[in-house]
């Protein structure tokens, strides 16, 4: 069996519904769009100081808790995952640098 983003999105709802008393995922989503952001920010700057200092395991760490974080705020302003799959799919057709010169005009 593969654990999935997917998998970890069907997690998060399942545990926003919770009661905040019993899941840090209701209790960071009851906190507001505010506080989610603050702790996807906090762990972003965690991943890159990991990425930074060359620690693979500690790397790994980090990204879970950054991709968990996200999909906790992806939740909390009610985007499902597969918009932002949809994104990136439609990013990848193309060059990364062609993809971002399109943006520039906008």
């Amino acid at each position: 069996m593969t654990f999935s983003l997917d998998d970890l999105e069907r997690i998060v709802a399942e545990r926003a519904s919770a009661s905040s008393k019993d899941s840090y995922t209701s209790a960071l989503i009851e906190a507001g769009p505010a506080r989610c952001a603050k702790k996807l920010g906090e762990e972003g700057v965690e991943a890159a100081l990991a990425c930074a200092s060359g620690a693979k395991v500690e790397l790994a760490a980090e990204a879970a808790d950054v991709l968990y974080h996200l999909l906790v705020a992806l939740r909390v302003r009610q985007v499902p995952l597969a918009d932002v799959m949809k994104v990136l799919e439609q990013r990848t057709a193309q060059s990364g640098l062609q993809e971002k010169a399109s943006r520039e005009g906008r």
